[in-house]
């Protein structure tokens, strides 16, 4: 008998593990294959090492009008995807999760197989052995949805891109959430042919309005054909090379040919193995069902990460992991969790990247919200690497001056939405982001212009009656508008 088994070894579980024994509780972590979970493992790691490489290709085009000469890079696709497995292997060596937990006292058992309750307090695993706990944090992750329809054997999902070896001339992607988006933009400008398909009457249904257009744009500008608002799949045929995907639409029926099918369509959780009935744990959709304090049905079992349902981002998976031990072995108040605050991005090409309420989300709470967006091709670092897509757009509430979202698509999108993250985490003043010396030339510096829009919009910069008479035009600015 331990105080606490964590179930799961990725970045929830071993965040969970971790602070457990911080707490000073004798701990036991239970991961059924490799440690390191999704993300490192077939998730965003090794995505983002396809997205470092369609980077690559992208960036030789631009050779030429830099003064470079030489012949346009070809893709090995099977070389491509071992660099992933190398990475993968080079992040687990840098990590080394299972001496560090061990280090620090957590018994680890990793490759294990499931391990399902066999009563409140009991794990037995594969093997035939059993665990017991006082508590338990179960962070066992998430899969791939995979639909059941006629032929859909014949469908991929992400965790299936790691088996190929050689790269479809064309592909249907269904589904175009982020890993959907991603998926199109890498495999785009590996050379594939690339369509997707999408429920949804847009792409990238949970981001703001203007980062689903423009990004729609741009992935239309690049050749990717996008079908949205469709009623279904129907079936995939399978002939020769070819794979005939049936797809409905306002009740006709549509056929697309491609050499690979993605589906992207959901994560749900890993429940069924776990027979979370026998430790009285109640589900809901395909999640575990959790208070916000992350405590389930059963009073002394927590859970965290995509098992939840409720923000499936490493970051969110790492916080609910320490929050889950500390409310199970903290004598303190619960501290809940809302998921409010969560920079977030896509690295398409361009990269979007969001914080906060989107524009309508805003809009909704505050009638009288401000909005500035200022374009890419206003900066002066956009113009000098010829990255000129995009836009950087801060919402503020006027009466507190508050940022209540931002959202940019763009060069370095991801990195840049985290510096609005912190200001909105630290309650600045949007004067007070206005003031802030941003470095020249930079991508970042976008939000100062944004931010310096908005000064302007609220008045608070004093300005002679003729210059209002004029039509609109940015301030006072080292950069200028395109």
């Amino acid at each position: 008998m331990v105080d606490v088994i964590v179930i799961g070894g990725g970045p929830a579980g071993v965040t969970a593990a971790l602070r457990a024994r911080e707490l000073g509780a004798e701990t036991a972590l239970v991961e059924r294959g490799r440690m390191g979970g999704t993300c490192t493992n077939d998730g965003c790691a090794p995505t983002r090492v396809l997205a470092k490489t369609a980077r690559l290709a992208r960036e030789a085009r631009q050779f030429a009008e830099y003064g470079l000469m030489g012949a346009l890079p070809q893709v090995d696709f099977a070389a491509v995807i071992d660099r992933t497995q190398q990475v993968i292997y080079r992040l687990q060596e840098k990590k080394q999760l299972i001496g560090h937990l061990e280090a620090v006292g957590v018994r680890t058992l990793h490759g294990v197989g499931t391990a399902r309750f066999a009563d409140p307090h009991s794990l037995s695993l594969a093997d035939g052995r059993t665990l017991q706990a006082d508590k338990f944090i179960i962070c066992a992750g998430g899969a791939p949805r995979r639909l059941s329809f006629p032929g859909s054997e014949h469908a991929l999902t992400h965790s299936d891109v790691w088996s190929l070896r050689k790269l479809p001339r064309s592909l249907v992607i269904v589904g175009s959430g982020a890993t959907g988006c991603q998926l199109a933009s890498i495999f785009d400008a590996f050379g594939c042919k690339v369509t997707i398909l999408e429920l949804a009457p847009r792409i990238l249904i949970n981001e703001d309005e203007r980062v689903a257009e423009v990004m729609r744009q741009r992935f239309l500008d690049s050749g990717i054909q996008i079908i949205t608002g469709i009623s279904g799949l129907t079936q995939i045929e399978k002939q020769g090379s070819d794979l005939h995907l049936t797809y409905t639409d306002d009740g006709a029926a549509h056929v697309l040919t491609s050499e690979a099918v993605i589906l992207s369509v959901g994560w749900p959780g890993n429940l069924p193995d776990l027979n979370l009935p026998a430790a009285g744990v109640e589900t809901e959709r395909a999640y575990i069902r959790v208070n916000d304090y992350l405590q389930t049905s059963a009073a002394h079992i927590y859970a965290a990460g995509d098992i939840t349902g409720r923000m499936m981002l490493v970051q969110s998976a790492s916080l609910q992991g320490r929050l889950a031990v500390e409310n199970a072995l903290l004598p303190t108040p619960d501290v809940g969790i809302n998921h409010r605050l969560v920079p977030h991005g896509g690295f398409t090409d361009p990269e979007y990247g969001s914080v906060g309420l989107t524009e309508a989300q805003a809009r909704a709470e505050h009638p009288d919200c401000l909005v500035a967006e200022v374009p890419y091709a206003d900066l002066d670092r956009a113009v000098i690497d010829d990255h000129t897509v995009g836009f950087c757009k801060i919402i503020i509430d006027p009466q507190t001056r508050l940022i209540l979202g931002g959202h940019v698509v763009g060069e370095q999108a991801v990195e840049i939405v985290q510096l609005l993250a912190a200001g909105m985490a630290a309650d600045l003043r949007i004067e007070q982001l206005a003031d802030l010396e941003l470095a020249y030339p930079t991508y970042t510096a976008i939000v100062g212009l944004a931010a310096r829009d908005l000064v302007r919009q609220l008045n608070w910069v004093p300005v002679a009656a003729q210059w209002r008479a004029l039509k609109p035009v940015r301030g006072a600015e080292w950069e200028r508008e395109a």
